[in-house]
C-alpha cells in the first residue's frame, strides 16, 4: 500500500486556506492509496473550540476529505475540531476521520491534553477504532494518546497492522515523540504512521518529524523537519507477517486485566 504523509503548516482558524494547502501537498503524491494529515489540520490545535470548530454536518474540511476519497479512489485520514449533535446533545470532539470512497469511520481522541486544557472543552472518546482498508487494519490514535501504551495495546495482540498517530506535537517535546513512536511500533510489532505539523501558533512551534516506522522499529520514511513536506512510503503486509512469524513476541504479551471497549 502506498501511503502519503502530508506534513503541513496550518493557518489558524482558516479551513478554506488549509484545504488548499492540503490539496497542494496531496497533488505532489498522485496515486497514493492513503493520505494522512496532522491533528486538527483545518484550524490548528484549538484547545478552546468555541467559535473555531466546524459543525460536523457543514465542515468544509470533511467535505474535501470526502470528495478527495471519491475522486481518487483513496483514503484520507486526519483529525478535525468539530461540534457534533447526538442523543446527548451538542459537544465538541477532536475527531480523527478515516474517509474512503465507501464512507467515513472516526475515532474521538481519548486522552485529552489536560496540560493545555483540552479536556475542559472537548468530550473524550471511550472506544477504539480499527479501520480496514485494502487488506490493512489501522488503529486510529491522536497525539497525546502516544504517551499511553496500554491504550495502544488494543484487545489481544495482532488485531491491527498499523497505528496512525496524527498530531500537533511541539518542538520542545520532540525527543519524546521520537522515542515513543518507535516504542509503540516495537512493542506492538506494527507499523506506525506518525504525522505531525510544522509552523507556529500562539502557544507553540512545531518542527514536523513525520515518519513511518516498521514493526521492528526502523524508520523507513521521514519528512524533512521544519518544512511542509509530502512523502510517499510503502506498507507491506507480507513484510509485517514475516516479522511477526520470525520473532513471536506478541504471543508472550501480558493479557489485559480489564476489557477493552
Amino acid at each position: 500500500m502506498k501511503v502519503a504523509l502530508l506534513q503541513m503548516d496550518i493557518a489558524w482558524d482558516n479551513p478554506e486556506e488549509n484545504v488548499q494547502r492540503a490539496e497542494a501537498l496531496r497533488a505532489l503524491q498522485p496515486g497514493a492509496d492513503l493520505y494522512v494529515l496532522p491533528e486538527m489540520w483545518a484550524t490548528g490545535f484549538a484547545t478552546s473550540p468555541e467559535g473555531l470548530a466546524e459543525q460536523e454536518s457543514q465542515s468544509v474540511a470533511l467535505e474535501w476529505m470526502r470528495q478527495t476519497a471519491r475522486s481518487y479512489s483513496c483514503a484520507v485520514c486526519g483529525s478535525l475540531a468539530v461540534e457534533v449533535e447526538d442523543e446527548h446533545g451538542a459537544s465538541y470532539r477532536n475527531r480523527q476521520y478515516f474517509v474512503t470512497p465507501d464512507g467515513i469511520s472516526f475515532y474521538d481522541k481519548h486522552h485529552l491534553f489536560a496540560h493545555g486544557h483540552e479536556d475542559e472543552h472537548y468530550t473524550s472518546g471511550q472506544t477504539h477504532t480499527i479501520v480496514n482498508w485494502q487488506g490493512f487494519r489501522f488503529l486510529l490514535l491522536t497525539c497525546y494518546d502516544l504517551r499511553f501504551p496500554v491504550w495502544a495495546r488494543y484487545g489481544w495482540a495482532g488485531e491491527y497492522d498499523a497505528i496512525i498517530y496524527v498530531a500537533n506535537w511541539p518542538q520542545s517535546r520532540m525527543d519524546a515523540w521520537n522515542v515513543l513512536t518507535h516504542a509503540r511500533a516495537i512493542e506492538n510489532q506494527s507499523y506506525v504512521i506518525a504525522v505531525n505539523r510544522v509552523g507556529c501558533d500562539a502557544s507553540c512551534s512545531y518542527t514536523g518529524g513525520s515518519m513511518m516506522i516498521d514493526p521492528i522499529g526502523r524508520t523507513i520514511a521521514a519528512c524533512k523537519n521544519e518544512a511542509e513536506h509530502s512523502l510517499l512510503a510503502i506498507l507491506s503486509l507480507s513484510d509485517l507477517q514475516k516479522a511477526r512469524a520470525r520473532f513471536k513476541v506478541l504471543q508472550d504479551e501480558d493479557k489485559p486485566h480489564f476489557p477493552f471497549v
